[in-house]
């Protein structure tokens, strides 16, 4: 049993995480970041929760990038294949729901 406060998380680098759980082979990370990602695909589906802040997320659909501003209980979901970067506006917590070992 843990109680994690979100909006407290730090950490000591760009897109460091705490592992929240692992279940059936997904992940559930809580990131802190105030710098970019890098343009990348899953090894499998995403789902990505911004929980504090604001991120500018970046995706291509047909090789045209598209971008949406996310605020704080907005969703991305990113399908099998989905080439993504996001860019947060000043700190974000994120929350990221994934595949275990993925990018």
């Amino acid at each position: 049993m843990e109680i994690i406060r979100a909006k407290q998380f730090t950490a000591a680098k760009a897109w460091g995480a705490k592992d929240i759980a692992t279940m059936n082979g997904i992940t559930t990370r809580l990131h802190w970041t105030d710098q970019p990602y890098k343009w990348h695909i899953n090894d499998g589906e995403e789902v990505f929760v911004v929980l504090d802040g604001e991120v500018e997320m970046f995706y291509k659909v047909a090789d045209v990038t598209h971008s949406a501003l996310l605020q704080s209980g907005d969703i991305f979901y990113a399908s099998i294949g989905t080439e993504h970067v996001a860019h947060p506006i000043d700190e974000a917590r994120i929350l990221v729901i994934e595949t275990q070992g993925s990018v």
